[in-house]
């Protein structure tokens, strides 16, 4: 008999960790990176990204991996929106916005 097994969360971040390195560096890198690299490291990051168990330790990688944590972001704005962006920054952003509209509406009733 064939038994469905849960599927279960990788606790274990090394691959993770590397291939989050790895995203890092081509991101700052100064030589060119080709498309098709960059491509593979990302897929490779967004399969582990969702076999891994969230938690403590994911939430530390991600803090000490800024590309890595908006690829994460970016793959769960479907359920979670941005979790990982700083309050402060999109707040700013929410306020400039206004800002703008506000300055557009009062020029065209003057």
């Amino acid at each position: 008999m064939n038994a469905i097994k849960p599927h279960s969360h990788k606790t274990d971040l090394t691959v993770t960790h590397v291939l989050a390195e790895l995203l890092e560096r081509l991101e700052r890198s100064a030589e060119p990176v080709g498309a098709e690299q960059y491509r593979s490291v990302v897929l490779h990051l967004v399969n582990e990204l969702g076999e891994v168990e969230s938690g403590k330790a994911l939430g530390a990688l991600l803090d000490t991996h800024p590309a890595a944590a908006e690829l994460y972001e970016n793959v769960n704005y479907e359920y979670a929106g941005l979790c990982r962006s700083a309050l402060d920054v999109s707040l700013a952003a929410e306020r400039q916005a206004k800002e703008a509209i506000d300055k557009a509406m009062n020029r065209s009733t003057t």
